[in-house]
């Protein structure tokens, strides 16, 4: 067994543009084309990104969308490419299961832009599991906005705030103390089957806390229930090759926790990030450990918010840099995103997007335009793991 560990970080949202068909995906009706996440926020401001440049951000940037990202474009020094996706979604799931071999095979269901937004028999067992006479919101919302409007309604009812979005998802706000945590765990994971067999992606728990409209804020609680992917991912087939695998953030939800022998969650990325740097010194030789990065998506893309998605990325890069200081020889590190969230863009839903492909490990390589399922196959390549031709095509 090769000793060689593979580092797999996705920067949630962080697309480059140039997605071939992102005319075909929408924000308040107007298509995708020419979003570009990255290279709007460094033309907005030009961004200090050494280390992650210095492998080949900005040329990824050049070669998905032909533009140029002001204050990343060094000569590249590691392995630099961009990715296309084919799954048709723009979501996370289907980023994530497509980067880890496995493009989406269906058609996810999407609940329309109307009040309401649910389907009868979809409200009456959301208020069958919460012992509730009915549920508030059940229209499209962003999630902070819609707690500010229905959460004293919600404090007086009791009932939960149910809500969606371009995404295939349904979310449940809930007061943590008021209606409870648990509750509203136990309702989203009872939920999910039903909204898993409609082929919704995530049923989402987004707990709050405060006592009005000025002091409600989200916890950290949250929790995605989301369905199960249809064949074996990267983490199935290592875990199934006895390697160990780590998750840390969401990657657990996203995959149903299904091939991880360690999750490691946090409050914030700057907790996620201490796990990653950890990791680093001490992962087991020939593990791997997958990361999803979601403030970058959470925080600044979908409200649309240029200057501290730039922050954000600047503090990442630093973050990179010490955990690149801590590999040894023969490890592969890929820095990646699974989709857009450009902050310069219309509406508040993710944009279609190519994706970065930067590497550490294999010295100064271009591997131009690759498949996101191509990142798994060359996961599996560095952990001398099998690839099936479903898996894609390794690029090292």
């Amino acid at each position: 067994m090769t000793d060689a560990r593979a580092f797999l970080i996705v920067m949630d949202s962080v697309g480059i543009g140039g997605a071939p068909d992102a005319d075909r995906f929408f924000n308040d009706g107007r298509p995708d084309t020419g979003a570009n996440t990255l290279g709007h926020i460094a033309q907005a401001r030009p961004l200090h990104m050494p280390v992650l440049a210095g492998l080949g951000l900005g040329a990824a940037v050049r070669l998905a969308s032909g533009q140029e990202a002001p204050g990343l474009m060094a000569e590249p020094q590691g392995l630099w490419g961009a990715a296309t996706e084919v799954s048709n979604g723009k979501d996370t799931p289907s980023g994530h299961w497509e980067i880890a071999g496995v493009p989406v095979p269906w058609d996810w269901h999407y609940f329309p832009d109307t009040h309401p937004s649910f389907p009868p028999e979809v409200t009456a067992r959301i208020r069958e599991l919460a012992g509730t006479a009915g549920i508030l919101g059940d229209c499209h919302a962003s999630g902070t906005t819609v707690i500010e409007q229905l959460g004293e309604e919600h404090l007086r009812t009791g009932w939960p705030i149910c809500y969606t979005s371009a995404d295939s998802v349904l979310q449940i706000a809930a007061h943590e103390e008021a209606f409870g945590l648990q509750r509203l765990l136990d309702l989203c994971r009872d939920l999910a089957p039903m909204l898993h067999a409609m082929r919704v992606g995530r049923v989402i728990a987004r707990p709050f806390l405060g006592t009005d409209r000025a002091s409600f804020q989200r916890t950290p609680n949250r929790r995605d229930f989301a369905i199960a992917p249809p064949s074996d991912t990267i983490l199935d087939i290592a875990a199934a090759h006895g390697r160990v695998t780590h998750a840390i953030g969401k990657i657990g939800d996203i995959f149903s926790h299904r091939g991880i022998a360690h999750l490691h969650k946090g409050k914030s990325d700057a907790d996620l990030a201490e796990h990653l740097i950890r990791l680093g010194h001490q992962a087991e030789p020939g593990s791997l450990t997958f990361a999803n990065f979601v403030e970058f998506d959470t925080n600044f893309g979908h409200r649309r918010d240029i200057p501290g998605y730039a922050e954000q990325l600047e503090w990442f890069d630093t973050i990179a840099g010490r955990f690149l200081a801590t590999l040894r020889p023969g490890d592969l590190a890929i820095f990646t995103a699974d989709h857009g969230n450009d902050p310069s863009w219309t509406g508040s839903d993710h944009t279609r997007e190519r994706v970065p492909v930067v590497g550490w490990g294999r010295g100064s390589r271009a591997i131009g335009q690759v498949a996101f399922s191509d990142l798994g196959a060359s996961v599996l390549d560095v952990l001398d793991l099998p690839i099936t031709t479903r898996k894609g095509t390794s690029f090292l």
